[in-house]
């Protein structure tokens, strides 16, 4: 059908088609290299190798956290307790370490995703078993969630990380523009590349844009509905706990007051990268590229000297944008399809 559709168009069309990719990535891409331009031309100078260090440092978090939110969104779910577990993996993880005396620079990652699994599994009980509204279901872990890190965890600031620990959130990769660029951009990147992977190349990955285009659908040709999404909700749970044990490195404290209120930016990231919030769409490369925009967009603000207040408003508009014109490209295929077949007929 699809090749029926670009036979029939005009190669002008077809060209656009092209570059603008199936979920619009093409078109991101051209909207950051024209918020890019608009940088270079509002603060000359700005565009730089430690500008890019600085948009992928920013970025990192939201990533780790932009990848499992993507597969609940491209299920047809919604999910805004991540914040919560992440910064609970990360912070309980330093408490346990300082409480036991212990020390590490891999395995207390490992530590924070099964503590992430853990928290997730609330999620996935709550919408797999019980067949919770997906959004209601996390808003109510979200709170369960931060209520129990408050209350049995501790509230304290911590100022210093274990030695071996902290010395992960100093460490460089390379350096571009002579700022570091971390060395847990490469789990990351992994992690970019599995997902892309088990999307695109897997029965699971496939039943999760089943899912999302129509669960009934879906149900009814095999798919284990319930199971599916316990592995999503697993999954994206693992994602943040890690994410949370990433940012307490980074930032080189832990607080267990910090993460909660960036579901905003992370929501953005996924939506603008061409997920729309009915589900069965996306792609990680579009997350990618959503992230990126985010920290641009963030960044350029910062750079420009608009106060952070406006920042939220900005990127509350960007979302508006994007999800306009993911439904009004919807809308344009679907009705494209029509008259195609109208046409056949």
């Amino acid at each position: 059908m699809n090749t029926d559709v670009n036979e029939q168009q005009s190669w002008p069309a077809r060209v656009w088609s092209v570059i603008r990719g199936e979920n619009n990535e093409g078109l991101l891409l051209l909207i950051i290299l024209v918020l890019l331009l608009i940088l270079q031309f509002s603060a000359p100078g700005s565009i730089s190798l430690r500008f890019a260090a600085d948009i992928l440092r920013s970025g990192m978090v939201t990533l780790a956290l932009a990848l499992g939110l993507s597969m609940v969104i491209t299920s047809g779910g919604m999910d805004v307790s991540f914040p919560a577990i992440a910064i609970f993996a990360g912070y309980a993880t330093v408490v346990l370490l300082q409480a036991l005396g212990l020390d590490g620079r891999v395995w207390p990652f490992l530590v924070a995703a099964l503590m992430g699994l853990i928290l997730g599994s609330l999620n996935a009980v709550l919408v797999a078993r019980y067949r919770m509204e997906t959004l209601i279901a996390s808003l109510a872990t979200q709170v369960i969630i931060r209520g129990a890190l408050i209350a049995f965890v501790g509230s304290a600031y911590i100022s210093t990380l274990p030695a071996k620990l902290g010395s992960v959130g100093t460490t460089s990769l390379f350096h571009m523009g002579g700022a570091p660029v971390n060395i847990l951009i490469v789990p990351i990147l992994l992690a970019s590349v599995a997902l892309w992977y088990v999307m695109n190349h897997t029965m699971f990955g496939r039943s999760i844009y089943a899912i999302g285009g129509d669960k009934e659908s879906a149900r009814r040709i095999g798919i284990r509905v319930p199971q599916v999404q316990v592995c999503i909700y697993l999954v994206a749970g693992t994602l943040a706990g890690m994410a949370g044990l990433t940012h307490v490195v980074l930032s080189q404290h832990a607080s267990p007051f910090e993460l909660v209120g960036t579901e905003l930016n992370v929501i953005a990231a996924v939506v603008i990268g061409g997920t729309p919030d009915t589900g069965g769409r996306g792609s990680v490369k579009g997350t990618i590229l959503g992230v990126i925009l985010v920290s641009v967009l963030q960044n350029s603000l910062i750079r420009m000297g608009i106060s952070s207040y406006w920042h939220t408003l900005v990127i509350g508009a960007v979302i508006l944008l994007c999800v306009a014109v993911q439904a009004r490209t919807m809308a344009m295929r679907t009705r494209t399809g029509k008259i195609l077949e109208e046409a056949e007929v």
